[in-house]
């Protein structure tokens, strides 16, 4: 039954990647009237640690996966059948979710694995990968897209930090010149390109017409296109 269909988000990792998802829903969802669309639960939880510093180091990282929980718990007692985290890093807490909560696996709709799926029916044979730091030295994405014989390229080590800037200007709603400069630079850099983290999107269509990349992966609107095929087929 459509009716039974609710998707949860867990959000405020950051505010501004939250609020371009909910854009992004309305847009997957289009309706003539508010009905059409299947309802939408939000925790923007935004008191949340960091994830790239729980995961680099450990740092609260008990707090976040606890947080984690309680928040996709109280998603599932709000009634969403289906979740979504929307930050890419978070997925790297996932096993460790799934066992405090069993339950939970089964309606998570993993934006990485679904990102992957996309790349690999488009017959991809290359990608470049944009992310925070945590996300690229977890190997979530190249080490998924290695097992499809997809070749994952990275920025170095050293670019982390223009990523950050990147990133930064999004959480702050603060675009300068400089975080403009290094997103075009980084996301024309080669032909295909995932935006593996949320910020990232907003950066995209900001600048959008100025971007060379000829094949543009944004997850989380990939995940909702998933979503948006099972509400059809209800």
């Amino acid at each position: 039954m459509k009716d039974n269909f609710v998707i949860g988000v867990l959000g405020g990792m950051g505010t501004y990647a939250t609020i371009q998802l909910f854009k992004q829903y309305a847009q997957v969802f289009p309706a003539e009237k508010e009905w059409d669309r299947p309802r939408i639960v939000i925790d923007n939880r935004c008191t949340m640690p960091s994830r790239v510093l729980a995961y680099l180091h450990h740092e609260k990282e008990e707090e976040l996966i606890e947080q984690m929980s309680d928040s996709m718990q109280h998603l599932v007692d709000a009634g969403a059948s289906r979740i979504i985290l929307a930050c890419n890093t978070s997925h790297l807490f996932l096993p460790r979710i799934y066992e405090r909560v069993p339950e939970l696996e089964s309606r998570v709709i993993h934006i990485i694995r679904t990102c992957v799926d996309h790349i690999k029916k488009d017959g991809q044979k290359q990608v470049y990968l944009l992310g925070s730091e945590g996300t690229i030295d977890s190997r979530i994405y190249q080490d998924a897209l290695a097992a499809e014989g997809i070749e994952c390229l990275v920025p170095a080590p050293e670019e982390y930090a223009d990523l950050r800037t990147c990133i930064e200007a999004v959480k702050q709603d603060k675009y300068t010149d400089e975080a403009k400069r290094l997103f075009l630079e980084l996301v024309n850099r080669y032909d295909a390109c995932i935006l593996g983290c949320t910020e990232l999107p907003i950066l995209y269509e900001k600048y959008a017409g100025e971007i060379t990349c000829a094949r543009i992966y944004d997850p989380l609107f990939i995940a909702l296109g998933e979503l948006k095929a099972e509400y059809d087929a209800m």
